[in-house]
């Protein structure tokens, strides 16, 4: 499950940065800006809870 974490962050990460960076929420997806410091950081919880489930179901089926 730790691996299907890592990369539902990367996809989300990767997926948010572009959409968000666009001024869009990307609606269902939910992307919001974060400031963080002096960096602004785009998250979407619903995209990494559905990325780190399709990661896990890919890992289990490698098995």
């Amino acid at each position: 499950m730790l691996k299907a974490l890592v990369f539902g962050a990367i996809v989300t990460g990767c997926v948010a940065l572009v959409i968000g960076s666009q001024g869009s929420s990307g609606g269902r997806l939910a992307i919001e800006a974060v400031q963080v410091g002096d960096v602004r950081l785009f998250w979407s919880w619903p995209l990494f809870f559905s990325g780190s489930g399709i990661a896990w179901g890919l890992i289990l089926l490698q098995r």
